[in-house]
């Protein structure tokens, strides 16, 4: 019997987000799938219900691939795959599998030779280095940095050093609640000459995108509270 697919379905960046800003491709893709590994099920089904693509939400299959799951269940939730069913991976946000558990879900199709499509749509990350004016050639991701202050300041430091000595742009997220917390974090901890660019709202109605030095970030009193953001750092 014939394998299906895992497929790698993009869900919008923003809360402003409708139909519009999914390609055809993934919407055929929606239609033909019936079995999803998804983040938040209530979201999940939201996001497919907003496509209108007349699906029966009720008949469709969901099951939690998050930050508490057991890597051991994947053969169980990926057998559907080897009964030549398709399966799609949905993550909050934008892209599956960057700063989310689908890789294991991938990691475990490559392993047992099932195909993996990776479908059109909007990366943060890749909006947000690509809009900085930071050096997009060479950078590193580093998904959400510490919590506590003291291993904030370092790991901010080692961030900042790295950028300087290679010229690699240094790129993170934050939980939206706190993106204020950490910019003021980071116009305390990094120093005058440093670039911080922000994209806030990427691909949204109330998308902001800006570079600016630690100087003239301090002097902005800019308000990002709650609004989901990409930062990077690095230097002109």
């Amino acid at each position: 019997m014939e394998k299906g697919k895992l497929y790698l379905i993009p869900t919008y960046l923003s809360s402003t987000n409708n139909e519009d800003n999914i390609t055809n491709n993934v919407k055929n893709t929606i239609q033909k799938t019936s079995y999803y590994l998804v983040e938040n099920v209530r979201t999940a089904r939201r996001y497919i219900a907003s496509l209108k693509l007349g699906l029966d939400i009720d008949k469709l299959h969901f099951n939690l691939i998050d930050k508490r799951f057991n890597k051991h269940d994947l053969p169980k939730l990926l057998n559907p795959l080897l009964a030549g069913e398709n399966i799609g991976i949905l993550s909050e946000v934008g892209l599956p599998a960057i700063a989310d558990p689908g890789n294991l879900a991938v990691r475990y199709a490559h392993q047992q030779e099932i195909e993996v499509v990776c479908l059109e749509g909007a990366s943060s990350i890749i909006l947000g280095i690509v809009s900085s004016g930071l050096n997009g050639q060479q950078f590193t991701f580093h998904g959400y940095l510490p919590i506590n202050p003291i291993l904030l300041e370092k790991k901010v430091k080692t961030m900042e050093q790295t950028a300087l000595r290679s010229g690699y742009s240094q790129i993170f997220i934050e939980t939206p609640h706190r993106n204020q917390k950490l910019l003021t974090a980071l116009c305390k901890i990094l120093k005058p000459y440093t670039v911080l660019a922000i994209g806030a709202d990427l691909t949204g109605q109330e998308q902001y995108i800006c570079s600016k030095k630690i100087n003239a970030w301090k002097k902005a009193n800019f308000k990002i509270d709650k609004i989901p953001c990409i930062f990077s750092i690095g230097f002109y």
